[in-house]
């Protein structure tokens, strides 16, 4: 790949976004990550995607997964995760990063979920691998959303009804996580949470970590660069960006984007508008 951001600590460490003009609700993901480690982040969306070579490392709900060669990556909205390499020379990869809204649109189901977040499926990995290309490479509307209907039937062999104790738990965190949204830019207490959920505010902050496995305020933050990434997308100066999504400062957006995505958002705004 060409052009490294200058905050990788590796030379060989790169990430490229692409987001279709005519689709919204999807965005495609490339990289090879050698010595990074991506601090606990959330896409919003399902993360669908596939192990080129290597082997990564992350958490998720709480337990450490390895990704090798050949294996599927299956992660579920709203679900904070971390990535680091496994291997020496590090891991190369591909994602799809699609809205439950689109996903239930394009596949007229709803309420996909899965059980696993890594699978080894070595005849699948090598197909969604060649359909993520092919996304990436699609320039037509029709060709791309043909390709996109194809990547959501591959996985979902492996998608499940959500099961009883999460239908349980999301309707009382689910206006949570609407409030957090619509307040991001505020200095935001335990007690105002907490008053969401119906909840005193430690039984509140119990209950949310085991449901999340994070604690809201870590929640907070990965809200508030998802929503930076989609101010950036849409062409929003980052010092703007830094100011709506509660983030002190141009540099402190900068920080917090490259620890998350890997990436600065000057140059993930460049790779969007190319």
């Amino acid at each position: 790949m060409q052009g490294v951001p200058e905050q990788f600590v590796h030379a060989h460490d790169a990430a490229e976004f692409r987001q279709p003009a005519h689709r919204r609700g999807i965005e495609l993901y490339r990289a090879h990550i050698v010595r990074h480690a991506f601090e606990p982040h959330t896409h919003e969306a399902y993360g669908l995607g596939a192990i080129e070579s290597g082997v990564e490392r992350f958490r998720y709900r709480g337990s450490d997964h390895l990704a090798p060669p050949d294996s599927l990556v299956l992660m579920n909205p709203d679900v904070l995760h971390t990535g680091r390499a496994e291997t020496e020379g590090g891991w190369r990869y591909r994602m799809a990063y699609v809205d439950p809204d689109l996903a239930a649109e394009v596949t007229g189901e709803s309420g996909w979920w899965f059980d696993e977040a890594v699978r080894h499926d070595p005849a699948r990995a090598r197909r969604i691998g060649a359909r993520l290309d092919a996304l990436w490479q699609a320039r037509e509307p029709l060709a791309f959303d043909s390709q996109l209907a194809a990547l959501l039937d591959e996985f979902r062999a492996h998608a499940r009804v959500p099961q009883r104790e999460r239908a349980e738990a999301a309707p009382r965190f689910a206006p949570v996580l609407d409030y957090l949204r619509c307040h991001l830019a505020e200095r935001l207490s335990l007690e105002q949470l907490a008053a969401v959920a119906g909840l005193s505010p430690f039984h509140f902050l119990r209950r949310f970590r085991d449901h999340y496995h994070v604690t809201p305020q870590q929640m907070l933050m990965a809200l508030r660069l998802h929503q930076a990434k989609r101010r950036l997308a849409d062409n929003i100066a980052p010092a703007q960006v830094a100011a709506e999504t509660g983030l002190a400062d141009q540099a402190h957006l900068t920080r917090a984007f490259v620890r998350r995505y890997g990436i600065t958002p000057a140059r993930y705004r460049r790779q969007l508008r190319g």
